[in-house]
C-alpha cells in the first residue's frame, strides 16, 4: 500500500496527549527528554500536567512538534517506514521535516520556540483573531476577504477542506467579516480561541526577522519528500526549503491543495502522526479517495502497521 505521513498543527494539542504511547513505548519519554533538554525545562511534565501552559504558543508549537515526531519514532521503531511523500499542517511541516531528515530534531526544537515567540510578540495580545468558515467555497470566502473595506485587514488563511476556511487578521475585521458570511451563506462562522492571526500579513515583520533565524539553522535536503504548506509542492533545495517554510508564517496553509497531490501522486493512505485526529477527520471532505488513520494509542499502532505492511 501507498501511504504517506502527515502530521498536525497547533490546535490539536491536549492535556496528557501522548501518556498511552509512553506506557508502552520508551521512545516517546526519550524524545521529549531530548527536547527538554534544548528548551531548558520539562517539557513532558507541562504536556501531561498544566492545560494552560500547554496552551501557550510558544509552548504549544515545541510540544507539538516533540508530540508528532515521538510518534513518528514509535512507527519508524517497529516498522522501517516507506511513505510516498510527508506533509504537516502549519506548524506539523517542521514535524515532516525532522521526520525526513531534513532538519534535526534539538535544532527544529529552538526553531519553532524561536518561531512561536515572533508571531506572539508580532500582535498585541486581543488584536489579532482568526475564525472558521464552514458551508462556504473557496472563492466566496476569498473575495469576501478581499472585498472587506473596514479598518485593519482580513484575509483567507487555511484552506482545510472543501467548505472549511479559516480567516485571520484584525479582531474587528475578522468579527465584521464573519457576519458578512453568515449573510452570504455560512452555516457557521466560529472565532477560534487562539491569540495570534497566523498566516496573514500581520506576520509580515514577524516573517523578516525569522528568516535570519532560520538561516543560522542547518538544513538538508530530506530522504523522504516533503510537501511545504506555501504551494503544496516539494523543495528543489535546501534553499528552497528555508525560503518555504518562512513564507509559511505569513501566507496561507494549502492542506486541501496538499492532500490532493498526495493523491495524485498514488497515495492511498494518509498516517496521521501525532495527537488528535483533526487531519484524519479532513481526509474525507477533502479526498474520498483516500483513507485515514490517527496514531492515538498503542492499539492504533498495531492497526495501522497491520494495514501497512
Amino acid at each position: 500500500m501507498k501511504y504517506a505521513l502527515i502530521f498536525p498543527g497547533q490546535g490539536s494539542q491536549s492535556l496528557g496527549m501522548l501518556s498511552d504511547l509512553a506506557d508502552n513505548f520508551s521512545v516517546v519519554k526519550d524524545t521529549f527528554e531530548e527536547a527538554s533538554d534544548a528548551l531548558g525545562f520539562d517539557l513532558w511534565a507541562l504536556t501531561q500536567k498544566n492545560q494552560e501552559e500547554l496552551n501557550q504558543t510558544q509552548n504549544t508549537q515545541p510540544a507539538m512538534l516533540a508530540a508528532g515526531y515521538a510518534t513518528y519514532q514509535v512507527l519508524n521503531g517497529e516498522m522501517d517506514l516507506s511513505p510516498i511523500c510527508m506533509a504537516g499542517h502549519s506548524l506539523g511541516e517542521y514535524t515532516a521535516l525532522v521526520a525526513a531528515g531534513a532538519l534535526q530534531f534539538g535544532d527544529g526544537i529552538q526553531l519553532v520556540r524561536q518561531r512561536a515567540e515572533l508571531m506572539q510578540s508580532a500582535v498585541p495580545a486581543g488584536v489579532g483573531a482568526m475564525a472558521a468558515i464552514l458551508g462556504l467555497d473557496d472563492e466566496t470566502v476569498v473575495k469576501i476577504c478581499a472585498d472587506y473595506s473596514g479598518d485593519g485587514i482580513v484575509e483567507a488563511v487555511n484552506f482545510n477542506a472543501n467548505g472549511q476556511v479559516v480567516i485571520a487578521g484584525n479582531k474587528a475585521a475578522v468579527d465584521a467579516t464573519c457576519e458578512t458570511m453568515k449573510t452570504a451563506g455560512a452555516k457557521r462562522a466560529i472565532v477560534l480561541p487562539v491569540s495570534v492571526p497566523s498566516h496573514c500579513s500581520l506576520m509580515n515583520d514577524a516573517a523578516t526577522v525569522f528568516a535570519n533565524a532560520v538561516e543560522s539553522v542547518r538544513f538538508k535536503m530530506g530522504v523522504v519528500d516533503v510537501l511545504h504548506n506555501v504551494d503544496a509542492t516539494k523543495a528543489a533545495n535546501v534553499d528552497e526549503i528555508k525560503a518555504k517554510i518562512v513564507a509559511q508564517l505569513h501566507k496561507p496553509v494549502l492542506w486541501t491543495g496538499t492532500v490532493q497531490t498526495m493523491a495524485n501522486m498514488g497515495v492511498e493512505k494518509l498516517i496521521e502522526s501525532g495527537p488528535g485526529k483533526v487531519l484524519t477527520g479532513l481526509t474525507k471532505r477533502i479526498e474520498k479517495s483516500l483513507s485515514a488513520n490517527a496514531v492515538l494509542d498503542s492499539a492504533s499502532v498495531t492497526t495501522i502497521l497491520q494495514e501497512i505492511k
